[in-house]
């Protein structure tokens, strides 16, 4: 029995059987019963691109006048060693670039509550900051402990010297966040925990701006730790490289010289655009894999994501996933980032976690960039001897080029947080050889293709530029598929599927403290362009854009007194509205959703406002709860219908 060294798994990689991942947001039995009844299932699929005119998120990044920005309060924390730090770094499993630390001046919802300077907004609200500085990180990404949030605040996240540049997000699609990892089975206080986008600096403001009405002391955050990115994740400078030659760290570009520039070859041209580097963050530690964005049999777009699930197990580690796409080089060897290159920082669902494979397979939160490829895959086994690419980021640089061939198959099964062993010439891992180019860690979660089309994800292994004869072992995408990815994946050739579900986007209007909501992206953007008072909320929820069986409609009304809108799911109280409320304009069916509870739906909760005769809607529970203890005039009416958190 042969012992192998995994020089791509993680220290305190935790084993969880695919039959308790099922219980915690991997392949459960809700997800595999809210999935469409498939005939006809295929093996095989061809890679498709994501074309220009694809709905596109709406942009996170805002512009704004710098003097716009509050006075931020500052938080220092102490220089860290960083040769110490860097050299205390694991060198196997996901590649560590940034360790936890604690900020005992926002340790608590109260001592972050006396560290807020608030100032009035121009709308009538309240706005504060505080700025964390951590000397000598290349990134910070500040854990927010959430109590209490109310939906409308919007947070915003940048560095002192981009100010005008702000990430901003609202309330509602923290707590949506929250309970997703909730739901998922954690009940820690890292499910309650946001992070923060990766600021590429030593500093990183936390802004929080609440809406007329809503009084400071319903905000209850904190930020007990953040994660000091200590390895340089962006191209670096002749003084970056200076500065890493002297403190002995790593940076972009210092991947083992016998990797190929995957730029300077036309093997893995249209599959490289399929690839994206992850960075994510575990228990306050920051990491690095590599993930492979997938088709499914109905070409649908939706964003299915491969990686390892030594990478990524849980659904509250999904939640903190950024993606860089067309993360390589601009020409052949030039060591250059292409301009083209393009970051998400939106998280993912986990739908699926197996150690059996060590595969990981999720949704994506953000729609990928144009141009990127939904990979093609083959379900089908391999045999010993086929020619096999691998496209990766080892040391979290950029893309990477290996070619090789499958050697056969094998079991493996862990032996320590560190190391694994593999036997026999079966098993659910396929043994890899490297003719050209080798892995590292980072390289985990990658895929290998064979013909254009995925066929494992890269597990571990001993392989090295100096000993490229060394094995490397990739969980057999077959397996992982008929085990459950076919759930998803398979599609159907012989009967129409039912339309897709689409995004429902919600805007809040800070002068009458109404919400809308809209199903049409060009509506999204109309107002958004044109009504600067609506405040842009993102995804509340995901319904059916036409007519769908087993789905009722819901009908729009425009109040014309009070410029409110109106939306019920009832038949009888449209007709009644109808009937007798002239000041309601009919605006006609705009979603289809479930008017009772169905596998998979999601309560949509429903207000009533007397004093401005406006109707609230949301499918947070914690909004709801935040609404019924904070604001009285506020009516609770209960469920209106049910809809869905996902595609």
């Amino acid at each position: 029995m042969k012992r192998i060294f995994s020089g791509r798994w993680a220290a305190g990689f935790t084993v969880v059987a695919a039959a308790l991942l099922s219980a915690c947001g991997g392949g459960s039995a809700g997800d595999a019963a809210s999935a469409p009844v498939l005939s006809a299932p295929v093996t095989s699929m061809a890679s498709r691109v994501q074309p220009a005119s694809a709905v596109q998120d709406v942009a996170s990044i805002k512009s704004r006048s710098a003097e716009a920005a509050p006075r931020a309060v500052v938080v220092n924390l102490a220089e860290l060693d960083m040769a110490k730090t860097a050299a205390a770094a694991p060198t196997v499993g996901p590649r560590l670039v940034g360790v936890g630390r604690e900020v005992g001046a926002t340790k608590s919802a109260s001592a972050t509550q006396a560290q807020w300077k608030w100032a009035d907004t121009a709308a009538g609200g309240k706005v504060a900051a505080i700025s964390f500085q951590a000397k000598g990180a290349y990134g910070v990404r500040l854990g927010v402990l959430v109590d209490q949030l109310p939906g409308s605040a919007l947070l915003r996240v940048y560095t002192q010297a981009a100010a005008a540049k702000p990430y901003q997000v609202a309330g509602q699609e923290i707590l949506q966040i929250i309970e997703r990892n909730q739901a998922a089975g954690d009940r820690s206080d890292a499910a309650r925990t946001w992070w923060t986008p990766d600021t590429g600096e030593g500093e990183a403001t936390l802004e929080v701006e609440l809406p007329p009405g809503v009084p400071v002391s319903a905000l209850r955050i904190s930020v007990p730790q953040l994660s000091h990115i200590f390895e340089n994740l962006s191209l670096p400078t002749e003084a970056d490289l200076a500065d890493a030659a002297r403190l002995g760290t790593k940076n972009i570009g210092d991947a083992d010289l016998c990797n190929l520039d995957a730029t300077c070859y036309n093997d893995g041209a249209s599959e490289r655009n399929a690839v994206a580097r992850m960075v994510f963050v575990k228990s306050g530690l920051t990491y690095s894999c590599t993930g492979t964005l997938l088709n499914d049999g109905n070409t649908s777009g939706t964003p299915y994501f491969l990686s390892a699930n030594h990478c990524i197990s849980e659904q509250t580690v999904a939640s903190t996933l950024q993606t860089n796409w067309f993360f390589r080089s601009s020409s052949c060897n030039s060591g250059a980032l292409q301009s083209s290159s393009t970051r998400k920082v939106g998280g993912a669902r986990l739908l699926y976690a197996s150690t059996d494979t060590d595969i990981s397979f999720m949704q994506l939160n953000d729609t990928p960039p144009a141009g990127a490829v939904f990979a093609g895959w083959d379900a089908t086994s391999v045999a010993a001897g086929s020619s096999i690419i691998g496209l990766h980021h080892p040391s979290s640089d950029l893309l990477k080029l290996s070619i090789g061939a499958v050697a056969g198959q094998s079991s493996c099964s862990s032996i320590s947080s560190t190391q694994f062993q593999c036997v026999g010439s079966t098993g659910n891992f396929y043994r890899v050889t490297w003719s050209q180019g080798t892995t590292e860690g980072g390289s985990s979660g990658s895929a290998i293709f064979r013909a254009g089309k995925v066929i494992g994800t890269l597990y571990g292994g001993a392989a090295i530029c100096s000993n490229r004869a060394s094995l490397d072992y990739y969980g057999r995408f077959d397996v992982a598929y008929n085990a459950a990815l076919k759930t998803w994946l398979a599609g159907s050739v012989t009967s129409p599927q039912p339309s897709a579900r689409t995004a429902i986007y919600r805007f809040f209007n800070v002068q009458t403290g109404a919400h809308f909501f809209t199903a049409s992206a060009a509506e999204r953007d109309f107002v958004i362009q044109t009504y600067p008072q609506f405040q842009y909320e993102n995804i509340a929820f995901y319904a059916y854009a036409q007519p769908t069986a087993g789905q009722s409609t819901v009908f729009r009304f425009f109040n014309t007194s009070n410029g409110a809108h109106f939306y019920t799911i009832n038949q009888a109280e449209s007709d009644f509205v109808r009937a007798n409320y002239p000041v309601f304009n009919y605006e006609g069916p705009i979603w289809y959703a479930q008017a009772s509870a169905a596998a998979g739906t999601t309560p949509i909760y429903r207000f009533y406002k007397p004093a401005t005769g406006t109707h609230f809607y949301t499918v947070s529970a914690a909004e709801r709860d935040f609404i019924i203890a904070n604001y009285r005039d506020f009516q609770y009416e209960n469920i209106a219908y049910y809809a869905w958190t996902s595609q």
